[in-house]
């Protein structure tokens, strides 16, 4: 039988991964060769209310990181693979301008840290630290560092943004939710998006 590279998430998890909702075993678990997980909502507000880091924010835009904007009521669409033992997501935000898409990428190093490149190009790196509390997932960032070209520069610790992500499902409605913050020292919030969505996993169509 063909070995199937597991989820990163479930690698990094190992045993935890039965204290998340069930919801969310399905969502970080692998996914089949030959399907895709869908997850379609709407963020309540997403991008940068900080307009004066739109230019810098403009520069990571192209690249799938992060928008410059800050919008309400954001419809979006989220495709979920599992690649040769990596979570490979695409994000697509409707919004009013046209449609954005941010991809990132989810291994587990060889030291066993949960790492997430973001961007296609990869331009930004983050490892994680992992928790489960009551049900929900919740990373915290351990180390953030850039690609630029060929050069790779990791942030010194003080500098480096604080990267949160928080996943669970609202017991009213069953649907998930995910929060993403983004916060600098001194500054303080830079980027969020948080809302709620409806997930599958189901074949994928050519």
């Amino acid at each position: 039988m063909r070995h199937i590279a597991q989820s990163p998430y479930a690698r990094a998890l190992g045993e935890r991964s039965q204290e998340l909702h069930p919801s969310l075993r399905t969502y970080f678990d692998t996914i089949p060769a030959g399907h895709v997980g869908v997850g379609e909502g709407v963020f309540e507000r997403a991008g940068s209310p900080r307009r004066i880091l739109w230019p810098l924010l403009r520069l990571f835009q192209s690249r799938g990181v992060a928008f410059a904007g800050w919008h309400a009521d954001v419809p979006f669409t989220v495709r979920n693979r599992t690649i040769a033992g990596r979570a490979i997501a695409e994000r697509t935000f409707h919004l009013p301008g046209g449609d954005w898409r941010m991809h990132d990428a989810v291994v587990v190093t060889t030291g066993g840290v949960l790492a997430d490149e973001l961007g296609e190009p990869g331009t930004v790196r983050a490892a994680f630290g992992l928790s489960v509390e009551g049900g929900r997932l919740l990373l915290r960032s351990t180390a953030v560092g850039l690609r630029i070209g060929r050069l790779r520069i990791r942030i010194p610790a003080p500098l480096a943004p604080r990267i949160r992500l928080t996943e669970g499902v609202v017991p009213a409605t069953g649907r998930q939710r995910v929060e993403v913050t983004i916060d600098l020292p001194l500054l303080g919030r830079i980027y969020e998006y948080a809302g709620e969505f409806s997930y599958r996993v189901e074949e994928e169509r050519p």
